[in-house]
């Protein structure tokens, strides 16, 4: 019976629309159009894309333009998109041409870390809520121009370290809030990656066709082509990025910075270089470790290229980070936790919790995250602030490997107290026309 009078009601609703005169039904579609949430996105190859189609899982979301300055990757792009959703996007090849797209509401920014200051930036001028991978910029200036052009727009900007939004991460932040490992002395994390070998040196050549190459450096200085430092392995240049420290390396510090409620450390020294691999193509690190003093406990990078391990958990090859406390130690990566009792007497001093695996996706809640703080306007999960600190401290990390020396961080100053050698690496120069932001 209920079946039927749901048949009849919906029957009812049904013959109501199709009575309505023609232009009524275009004015109600017309109105619904208006109502959806319309997004572009820059830089088109990896996480960018990535992170769109995750949003658009979101009823009530649109892509409308897409740039790019690989011109085939970009028409492959919008030939997805128009399979997928039925609606071709505008294409660009300039960022801030994109920006100009009438009814563009936000904006995804996937593109190389040297390119993410300018373009957020921009991109908040222009009115434009933003996602921005991580980590948010390629030096300590750039993040602390990005937050005060967030705050100084007003604009909702999430970064795209999404363990922040990640219900496994959460529970196991959770956890250890509990106070259960008792005082936290020393912090862990680690990317000791599976890949990294065969990364050989290649001859410079002609650009790709269809690549405009002038535009792919933007800001970063002038250099030949050479097909190392193009998509994907640009991040193993000083020019573009900051190896595994600032791949890896920012989503795992996010979360140690997330679960001791820290922002910025004292102090950093680091050991370690091209140990694995002296003569192949990268110039960053492929094996290094990273002490950081944050006053009431100690933080350790480490990072191995091509030699894949996983401190205290399972998983081969798996980033992950670990809390060590009195009575035990918080183990995470992304595809579990667990907690590994210490002992005193023979007796353990607290329960272990075996491995709990990771049923969620951080990714779509993060971008969902998004999505509900453009409508309400409130603060994301990773806010502008957060992205900055992640960044901060790896790319301090980093600074201190390449001038070999102990830095001592007065965040109040934003420098580098003890090295003025190390000053020179915290703001980048821009190659012309490109410029830092004046605020």
């Amino acid at each position: 019976m209920g079946d039927r009078r749901k048949f009849i009601k919906n029957l009812g609703a049904a013959s109501v629309a199709t009575s309505l005169p023609f232009g009524a039904i275009a004015a109600t579609q017309k109105k619904e159009r208006e109502k959806t949430l319309k997004v572009g996105l820059i830089g088109v190859h990896g996480m960018g894309w990535a992170d769109l189609n995750s949003f658009l899982k979101n009823p009530g979301t649109e892509c409308i333009a897409l740039c790019d300055v690989d011109a085939p990757l970009l028409k492959k792009r919008a030939d997805e998109l128009e399979t997928k959703t039925g609606r071709r996007p505008e294409t660009f090849s300039d960022h801030r041409a994109l920006l100009n797209t009438k009814d563009l509401a936000a904006v995804f920014i996937g593109t190389p870390d040297h390119w993410h200051c300018v373009q957020m930036i921009d991109a908040c001028a222009a009115g434009k809520d933003v996602y921005v991978e991580k980590p948010i910029a390629n030096s300590i200036f750039e993040a602390d121009l990005m937050v005060r052009a967030a705050r100084n727009y007003d604009r909702v900007v999430q970064v795209g370290q999404w363990q922040r939004s990640d219900p496994h991460w959460i529970s196991a932040l959770e956890y250890l809030n509990t106070g259960a490992l008792g005082k936290i002395r020393q912090v862990k994390a680690w990317a000791d990656v599976n890949y990294g070998s065969g990364f050989d040196v290649v001859p410079d050549t002609e650009p790709p066709i269809g690549v405009d190459y002038d535009r792919w450096l933007g800001p970063a200085p002038e250099r030949p082509f050479n097909q190392n430092r193009f998509h994907g392995t640009f991040r193993y240049f000083w020019d573009y990025a900051g190896g595994l420290m600032t791949d890896w390396g920012v989503h795992m510090i996010d979360m140690v910075l997330a679960g001791m409620k820290a922002s910025v450390p004292k102090s950093v020294v680091a050991i370690g270089g091209k140990l694995a691999f002296p003569n192949d193509a990268a110039e960053t690190p492929d094996t290094l470790t990273t002490v950081y003093d944050f006053g009431n406990f100690s933080f350790i990078w480490e990072q191995f290229m091509a030699m894949g391990t996983s401190p205290y958990l399972e998983e081969s090859g798996e980033p992950g980070v670990a809390f060590i406390g009195k009575y035990g130690i918080l183990a995470i990566n992304r595809a579990s936790w667990k907690v590994l009792p210490l002992q005193e007497s023979g007796k353990y001093l607290l329960d272990a919790i075996p491995p709990r695996s990771s049923n969620s996706n951080g990714l779509d809640a993060h971008t969902k995250n998004f999505y509900e703080c453009i409508m309400s306007r409130k603060d994301p999960n990773c806010t502008i602030e957060m992205g900055r600190n992640a960044a901060l401290v790896a790319h301090l990390g980093n600074i201190a490997h390449r001038t070999g020396k102990k830095l001592q961080w007065d965040d109040q100053k934003g420098a580098v107290a003890n090295e003025p050698e190390a000053m020179e690496l915290l703001k980048p120069s821009y190659r012309a026309p490109w410029a830092l932001w004046k605020g």
